[in-house]
């Protein structure tokens, strides 16, 4: 019961601060006032009070609603499956390859070499070199929840948009196995010795067992849908179907001497990915999700926003970290996108804004940063903290970034309630 009044109060909570924002006349995406909300309702704000059902007392409970979070990824995953279709790719799908690799390859890169000059400034105590080459492999790592969200909101549409979401999509990929591969050089240097497996077999296994598991969900999900002839028994089909995959995913398989899972995040896109080319009716059917799923993205937001930990701030050197991380990290995606653009003969425009759409970073990192508390009980504390802290800016600041680019590149326009506001606030400044 107490739940369920938790859950209700941070999406009303996330509703009215979209609301706040309004009447401050603060141009914010949805995302950073549901972000902002769940601060409010977290355990550094109403949360704080101890009052049961009002807001969330302890991380704890936070984490006990995890498959509400889990369940609003597979379906940003799903969605975001939806923009690979096959005429499309036929135009963006080689472009969107090399750039997705290279810029994160720039992202690891940049913030390897920045970091390990600070170590060499700080010291191995505070700073050691495996920490240094974990972190720069989280930051290939960007967030699809956030950049989809402010692409909704705004009806963004255009030759960077539609670059944009395969590139976020394929970014999983990417930072996968950059992450497997740093954290088995890492693993190394603290005194294990090399695995291949861990290395590389295991993280390529689970790359292509997740694609491969997504596409047969997808391939199964639209002959079910077939039976159906009432929309709403085929949406119905649809959420279940999805709610189940993402349940499946969660298995972990043991083959031999290898041991891998599936990330959840890559089948759920492939399988949306497998829909959208295979079913006649899968663009209704996408449409009607999108609205279906728009509470649940409201909540995993609130959530998330309730996860920042503001703790990180009374430790100024993890501050201090988290300060170079973050801007090597936006260094290295803005340089890496804005060359390979030039390399694949995008255009200006393209060229200019991509990288700085490429900033949000949050529930992918998250996760590596779990795996990468196995590296022993300093390293995991300075990586979790260091993340923690790049992921409060990334979370609240980021979106807005995205708005803004995408808003310069000319793929948001102002809806007419918009250009509305503006003239009246235009004018009332005017009279003072």
């Amino acid at each position: 019961m107490t739940s369920m009044i938790t859950t209700a109060v941070a999406l009303m909570a996330g509703l009215m601060m979209t609301r706040l924002f309004k009447l401050l006349r603060m141009s914010f995406p949805d995302v950073t006032a549901f972000l902002l909300a769940g601060l409010l309702v977290g355990p550094y704000g109403i949360g704080r009070l101890g009052v049961e059902g009002l807001g969330f007392p302890s991380y704890q409970e936070i984490a006990d609603l995890s498959s509400l979070s889990n369940a609003a990824l597979g379906f940003i995953a799903f969605s975001i499956g939806n923009e690979f279709k096959m005429e499309d790719l036929r135009h963006t799908g080689r472009a969107a390859a090399v750039i997705g690799i290279l810029q994160a390859m720039a992202a690891t890169l940049v913030t390897d070499v920045v970091l390990l000059i600070l170590h060499l400034l700080l010291g191995p105590e505070i700073l050691p070199v495996p920490v240094c080459i974990v972190l720069g492999a989280i930051a290939s790592a960007t967030a699809p929840a956030a950049t989809l969200m402010v692409v909704r909101q705004y009806k963004a549409d255009g030759p960077l948009t539609r670059l944009l979401l395969p590139i976020v999509a394929l970014d999983d990929a990417v930072g996968l196995v950059i992450f497997a591969v740093s954290m088995g050089v890492a693993r190394a240097m603290i005194g294990g010795t090399p695995d291949l497996a861990g290395i590389v077999e295991e993280p390529l296994l689970e790359i292509a067992c997740s694609l491969m598991f997504g596409a047969l969900m997808g391939t199964i999900m639209s002959k079910l849908e077939q039976l159906f002839y009432s929309n709403s028994n085929r949406l119905a089909m649809t959420i279940s179907f999805v709610v189940l995959t993402i349940a499946l995913s969660s298995l972990r398989v043991h083959a031999g001497r290898l041991e891998f899972g599936f990330s959840s995040l890559l089948v759920c896109m492939m399988m949306g990915t497998v829909f959208c080319n295979v079913s006649s009716f899968a663009e209704d059917i996408f449409t009607r999700c999108d609205k279906w799923t728009v509470p649940l993205y409201c909540v995993f937001f609130v959530i998330s926003g309730a996860q920042l930990d503001l703790g990180v701030f009374l430790q100024p050197a993890m501050v201090l970290i988290g300060v170079f991380y973050i801007l090597s990290r936006c260094a290295g995606k803005y340089l890496g996108a804005r060359e390979s653009c030039r390399l694949m003969g995008q255009s200006a425009i393209v060229t200019q804004y991509l990288g700085i759409t490429l900033f949000p970073q949050a529930g992918v990192a998250l996760g590596m940063v779990v795996t990468a508390s196995s590296l022993g009980a300093e390293e995991g504390t300075v990586i979790r903290n260091v993340i923690l802290f790049s992921v409060l800016f990334y979370e609240l600041v980021g979106p807005s970034m995205t708005k803004w680019a995408l808003t310069r590149a000319g793929e948001i326009t102002p809806t007419p309630a918009q250009k509305k506001d503006r003239s009246r606030f235009k004018a009332g400044r005017a009279t003072v």
